[in-house]
């Protein structure tokens, strides 16, 4: 937690930062139940998953009533630690695996956020309508694109224009290509000084 108030401490209301303080002990009673956080990287939960996730913030914020899709989910990241930091935004956390998604309804439930939904279901079968499409490292971009380029909404309800703001790590030239358009490339680095962000990156794609 001392992370979240070192980078985002400011601007927290009381309610955001009781959620983000309750996010440890909601997640370490679901994780013994349904692994969806490495058990050798738990302790690193404010590290490897909610401050990463938070990255997204630093590129892009979003607007009140912006609907926002994470795809891939796994056990809610980034969507439940930016549904915190965003109460005004809806956001659609989804994934195929039932039982991560029951591990995202129960901490989001456990949390009260009411502008999450977690839904089972594949990628390409979503309906669409989405300002942003968020993710982390869930695929190549190339098979994101394909899934969800399509159900991203033109306009811009953020401080960037609509598109995806996908969480990624390493050396991307060559997924990157692949995938086709222009991407701007964010070095997490610049925001947080952990060793962790050293190679993190937030690609971003206009619609």
């Amino acid at each position: 937690m001392e992370l979240i108030e070192k980078y985002f401490g400011g601007e927290l209301t009381p309610l955001q930062r009781e959620r983000f303080a309750r996010l440890y002990d909601l997640y370490a009673e679901w994780n013994a139940r349904i692994n969806v956080v490495s058990r050798k990287d738990f302790d690193s939960l404010y590290l490897k998953h909610v401050l990463h996730s938070l990255a997204i913030a630093r590129v892009c914020r979003f607007d009140e009533g912006a609907r926002v899709c994470d795809v891939g989910t796994g056990g809610g990241f980034p969507a439940v630690p930016l549904a915190v930091l965003f109460p005004c935004v809806r956001f659609t956390a989804a994934d195929s695996i039932g039982k991560k998604i029951a591990v995202v309804r129960a901490v989001a439930a456990g949390l009260g956020l009411d502008n999450l939904e977690a839904v089972n279901v594949r990628a390409e079968t979503l309906p669409g309508g989405y300002d942003y499409v968020v993710s982390r490292a869930v695929t190549e971009l190339s098979v994101l694109k394909g899934w969800m380029w399509n159900k991203i909404v033109p306009g811009r309800k953020g401080t960037l224009p609509n598109g995806m703001l996908v969480l990624k790590g390493g050396d991307l030239a060559e997924e990157l290509a692949a995938a086709g358009g222009r991407y701007e490339v964010f070095d997490i680095a610049q925001w947080f000084d952990e060793e962790f962000f050293a190679t993190k990156k937030v690609v971003y794609q206009t619609r």
